[in-house]
């Protein structure tokens, strides 16, 4: 059984709520999954296209990334390659979601450098368990993708 972590620590022992960025271009779809996590608690902010995205992570370096595959112009995967190249964003777990998930997808989101693949629909509750623990464990997420992208 997941926790739900909605909150971490910084230096100085003040908590600050965890921020999200969701990256989601289908506005019903963004509505949704912006209240249940504003309601476990998460601080969110919206992308609805990669390029925004890549903004709003430099700027608001969130601690977890939900990037939607399909996007209008770049894709979330190339997008998502993009964080991952610079080095202010590359430590930013990223989970890619997927409404049109295809043979393949999943292995391709890895290799972009997503540290996750969820596809839709899913159960309000076995989402927010596994944005839990994505924020829970940041490092042992990246170190997984780090190691699905090198082949290892």
């Amino acid at each position: 059984m997941l926790t739900i972590v909605n909150s971490s620590t910084h230096a100085g022992g003040r908590k600050h709520a965890l921020r999200i960025l969701v990256v989601e271009d289908d506005e019903m779809s963004l509505e949704l999954t912006t209240d249940l996590l504003e309601s476990a608690g998460y601080e969110v902010s919206a992308a609805r296209t990669a390029e925004e995205a890549l903004e709003k992570a430099r700027t608001g370096r969130p601690d977890l990334i939900l990037m939607d595959i399909c996007l209008p112009g770049m894709d979330g995967l190339t997008a998502t390659k993009r964080l991952k190249e610079e080095p202010e964003t590359t430590g930013i777990p990223v989970v890619a979601l997927t409404a049109h998930a295809m043979k393949g997808d999943e292995s391709k989101a890895y290799a972009a450098g997503c540290a996750g693949y969820l596809s839709k629909p899913f159960s309000t509750r076995f989402f927010l368990d596994v944005v839990a623990e994505f924020v829970a464990n940041p490092d042992t997420w990246a170190s997984h993708a780090k190691g699905v992208r090198s082949g290892g």
